[in-house]
This record gives C-alpha cells, structure tokens and sequence, in this order.
C-alpha cells in the first residue's frame, strides 16, 4: 500500500491524532513500538496563520518518527490552505484535514465534524489544499453527521476527485461522539466500492490484536488506525503488530519493562518542553494507562502520582508501586 511516495508493508498500522496526547513524546515511543505512521495533534490553521506559540509549537517533528502527518482543521478554504504551506515547512510527509473532531469548540463552529453539515464546504477546503501544497494531502471524517445522515459513501468519492491520496473513516457519526461501537460496515462498503481506488484507513474501537486482525480481513481496509487503545500504552502497536504477521501473541511486557516505558514517555516530554508542562502534558497518559490496573487500593496512589509537581516527586510514587501477581 502507498501514500503517495510512502511504501507501506502488509497490515500497516497508523497512530491516530489526538489533541493533548499525540506529542513527539508520545509519537516517538509509538514508532519505537512498531507505529507505521503518526499523527500530530490537532492543528488550528487560524492559530497557525497567526503564529500562536503553542499552536506552531505542534509542528515539531523528529527524525526518529517520520513518517509523520500533521493535521489541521478550520472552516475557511483560505486559512486552511494557507495553514497548510505553513504546515508544509515544517517537512511532514503527508497533510491531513480533520473532517471527524466531534467536540462542541471544534464541530460546533463549523469545522472537523460539522463540516459533515456543509458538504461543498468541505469539498472547497479540500481542493484548495490539494492546490495549495505539494506533499500528499489526505482526510480524516466520519460516517455522517448522525443516524439520518451517513453519507460516506458518496462523500469519499468526492473526496477523491479532489485528487487527496487517502481518507481515514471512523466508523462513527458525529452524534455518537465516542459512544457506543464503531460501525465498520459502511467502512468496509466505501473501501469495496469499485470507483474508489486511493487507500481507505479504517478507525474506530481497535483495541486487541484480534480486533485489528479482524478489520484488515473481514473490510478488507488498506491500513488500520489506533486511537484510545494506545493511550498510556504505546507497546500496543507491538503487540498488534506481532499478532497480524504471526497470528500468536507475544510475550506479555513485564510490570518492570512497561514502567520504563512510561516513566521514558515522561522523560521524553520533559525534554520537549520543560520539567512543569511536560509532567502536565503526562498525566493523561498516566491516568490511563493499563499498568496500574488491577493494583488493590491504588486510589490514593494514583491521585498523588497526578498531583506530582516534579520529576523527583513523581518517579519517587512510581517506584514505589508494585503489583504482585
């Protein structure tokens, strides 16, 4: 499978963006752990266009995680595109344009989702991209806006006579937000649709081995996306990965490897920012994580550990837990 000039192996697996998680901490350790692609987190092209600090902030990519996607969202043809060629600077492989964000700051002022609402809009914005830079530009939406309104099929050949070269589908409307399962069916109708000939990225409650297994046989989809089951849990791209090219399990990481793990995705966001933010910018991970799961009375633990105002204090909670099989 190709995006443009990238060269994919069998059963590829992409990191989903995902605002406040998908930092180049989080990215590098993904692509360690067997990440075929990545995704920055969502990028405003209003901010970007006016040199908002965090925003231009979210370009950073390193050599150590390409192949790297930066994706932006925004409701005008001419700040997207513009975004875009600044975004183009920053020497990604591919453009994405996030069609699928359902939160209310982002859908309910006209852009990610709610452009499910606008389709010429969308199909404007998208055009204008493609015109605009001369990386690979792809797309990232939805189903439809709700139940009564699933028009992916359609909408993905649209998309691809605007000359993108890849759409992502989570199996989802906006509706639904992240609530109940993730349809993959329609997924699965758009990627056998004879006209459609451009990579079709499936997304959407991938969380085991099985799962992802599952999508590429049964949909027949060119690449599958992770989302929340990597959140805290970076190694799940191994896992996955071993799975799909041998169809056994790996051997699980033990308590010890798995703590080095998260305590370096700290260790990494610390050195892209600083002590302070990169412990911040942590916590959801932290939070998240499969590691501490099943250690009794580990409440109070876990609120210190996301109280942690420093390195010293944070690693000092974290070795201290233990869990006994």
């Amino acid at each position: 499978m190709k995006i443009g000039n990238i060269r994919f192996d069998k059963y590829p697996l992409f990191l989903a963006p995902m605002e406040d998680v998908t930092d180049p901490a989080f990215r590098m350790l993904c692509k360690k752990f067997g990440a075929d692609m990545v995704y920055t987190e969502f990028v405003s092209a209003d901010a970007l266009i006016r040199s908002i600090a965090r925003t231009s902030q979210k370009l950073t990519i390193y050599e150590d995680e390409r192949p790297v996607a930066i994706q932006i969202y925004g409701r005008e043809a001419d700040a997207v595109a513009e975004a875009a060629k600044i975004a183009e600077t920053a020497r990604p492989e591919i453009i994405d344009l996030n069609f699928g964000c359902p939160v209310k700051k982002v859908a309910g002022k006209g852009a990610g989702a709610g452009l499910l609402r606008d389709i010429p809009k969308m199909i404007e914005i998208t055009s204008a991209v493609v015109k605009a830079v001369n990386l690979p530009v792809t797309v990232k939406t939805r189903l439809g806006w709700d139940d009564d309104s699933k028009v992916i099929v359609d909408l993905a050949e649209r998309l691809q006579d605007c000359g993108i070269a890849a759409l992502t589908i989570h199996g989802r409307t906006r509706a639904q937000m992240y609530k109940g399962e993730a349809d993959w069916t329609l997924i699965g109708e758009v990627k056998n649709n004879p006209r459609m000939h451009i990579p079709i990225i499936g997304n959407g409650d991938v969380t085991t081995p099985e799962r992802a297994k599952e999508c590429f046989d049964k949909y027949g989809v060119d690449a599958v996306m992770v989302g929340r089951a990597s959140i805290g849990k970076p190694w799940v791209f191994k896992e996955m990965s071993h799975y799909l090219k041998t169809g056994e399990h790996m051997q699980p990481l033990s308590f010890d490897e798995q703590m080095a793990y998260v305590k370096q995705q700290v260790l990494n966001s610390i050195d892209w920012l600083d002590e302070r933010r990169g412990i911040l910018h942590s916590r959801r991970h932290l939070a998240n994580t499969p590691l501490f799961k099943g250690i009794p009375n580990f409440k109070e633990t876990r609120i210190a550990m996301l109280r942690a105002a420093t390195l010293e204090e944070l690693f000092g909670i974290m070795d201290g837990v233990r869990f006994n099989d």
